[in-house]
């Protein structure tokens, strides 16, 4: 008996030429097809694609084995995969990476020594991932830039650091979702980078506040977003994926999703008992340890960040330094 063709791996992009408006793109190897031609309906954002995301699916499939049309990449812009009308951040969510940012975090009165610190975090976390929930807060969508777009990294902020996170695009509404529902409800992943105004992380007028999400998160071009939306059905073993990010070549975080407190189905089932998830939403999951602060070495004016996560492309952006007023 013959076996079955495998289908055609794909992904779901935003590009623009030379001139005209962006259009939603579907790739294959290095060329797109433009949906907003190859669809019946004339999409006009990756977004009007994943509101129909099942039905389209099967169209999707067959258009990455049968189009016609195609366009060269390397002449094209990639623009961030998506535009979310929602975008929901996660802290404390890699075992290692929490532990790191306790030592980095202690007063510096402390008298807990780096071993104690360490220690306390790592009880700290098994006691979590046995009994507690994730943590997630809420970033915005003006903070999302191209994967491949320079990031300003802002005068105000003295202690710029970089996030490498996994990314749930959601494609059907979800509330109130069980985690073996969750994932069904997810269209596919792409990769985020989450930058942090880590001095910014606690207010100083009041530390009994607690941290200020608002201003160390969400800059403009503070969450480089993509190159693309690879959907669930290419991206099977969420559990072992490898997260890589280098800075100027150097590795500075290197891990498995297998260090995660809470795995991709948790997170998207916890935010959906709050509110909906709706088509294009972005769940990121958490970074895993290796930022800057733990090495020492906060971002700089022309700095380049290359981004990978397992099956989801590669990210590469450089950082602009704003002149101080």
């Amino acid at each position: 008996m013959a076996t079955p063709p495998q289908p055609v791996r794909f992904a779901l992009g935003t590009f623009s030429g030379t001139a005209g408006p962006s259009f939603p793109g579907l790739v294959v190897d290095d060329r797109v097809a433009d949906l907003g031609r190859a669809l019946d309906w004339r999409p006009a954002s990756t977004l009007d694609v994943l509101e129909r995301w099942p039905e389209v699916l099967p169209s999707l499939r067959h258009i990455a084995s049968e189009a016609q049309e195609w366009q060269p990449l390397d002449g094209l812009r990639v623009h961030a995969p998506v535009a979310p009308r929602q975008v929901f951040q996660s802290g404390a969510n890699y075992r290692q990476h929490v532990i790191d940012l306790v030592v980095a975090h202690r007063p510096a009165d402390s008298a807990e020594s780096e071993e104690q610190a360490r220690a306390r975090a790592a009880e700290l976390m098994d006691r979590r991932a046995r009994e507690d929930q994730p943590y997630v807060f809420l970033g915005l969508p003006s903070a999302i830039t191209g994967p491949y777009d320079d990031v300003v990294l802002p005068s105000w902020c003295e202690q710029p650091d970089w996030e490498l996170e996994l990314t749930a695009v959601i494609g059907t509404p979800a509330h109130r979702v069980s985690p073996e529902e969750a994932l069904r409800h997810v269209a596919g992943y792409t990769i985020a980078n989450d930058l942090t105004a880590r001095d910014l992380v606690f207010r100083k007028d009041m530390r009994e506040i607690g941290t200020d999400w608002l201003r160390s998160k969400n800059a403009p071009g503070f969450t480089p977003l993509g190159p693309y939306v690879v959907p669930a059905e290419f991206v099977p073993e969420l559990s072992d994926l490898r997260l890589t990010l280098k800075l100027n070549g150097d590795t500075m975080q290197d891990e498995s999703t297998k260090d995660m407190i809470f795995d991709v189905a948790r997170m998207v089932s916890y935010v959906s008992q709050t509110t909906t998830l709706l088509p294009g939403d972005l769940v990121l999951t958490g970074s895993p340890a290796g930022n800057g602060i733990h090495h020492g070495r906060l971002l700089r004016d022309g700095d380049v960040m290359e981004s990978t996560i397992t099956g989801l492309g590669v990210q590469r952006t450089r950082c602009v330094a704003e002149e101080r007023a």
